[in-house]
């Protein structure tokens, strides 16, 4: 099949997705693989070029885009670290910090993104529902 599926998401989801692959032409280094982010970034920057120019600057998405950037970056750090604790089978204070930290940043990601779809108005809003963490140090009740 030679043509992308084409599914319906929120403008953040876009965002979020183009981002992801921002981190991943940055991190990646295997040739076939940078190929293939680069492709797929192609097309979603220019979908995202266009959904963009239709937005008022004053909305704060692009602010909120480039947030989304930096959290995808501290994910994938995370899980870089997280892995090479799993390798190591460490499963000490490094890898249950870390741990904790992937969710907590996947907590702000999620915020970040509701923060777009709102400040757009879009249709589309993504929903998460998790137990609640205790608070660092105290044990689940």
């Amino acid at each position: 099949m030679k043509d992308p599926v084409l599914v319906p998401v929120s403008p953040a989801e876009l965002l979020d997705k183009k981002t992801i692959l921002e981190v991943k032409r940055e991190r990646i280094v295997a040739p076939e693989k940078l190929a293939n982010v680069k492709r797929e970034l192609a097309l979603l920057t220019d979908i995202a070029r266009e959904l963009l120019a239709q937005v008022d600057p004053a909305s704060g998405v692009a602010q909120l885009e480039a947030q989304l950037l930096q959290v995808n970056r501290e994910i994938w750090d995370l899980e870089n670290t997280v892995r090479a604790c799993e390798q190591a089978k460490d499963f000490g204070e490094e890898f249950v910090r870390t741990a904790r930290s992937i969710y907590a940043s996947n907590d702000r990601r999620a915020a970040i993104k509701r923060q777009i779809n709102l400040a757009l108005g879009a249709e589309l809003i993504e929903e998460k529902e998790h137990r609640k963490a205790p608070p660092h140090g105290q044990p689940a009740a």
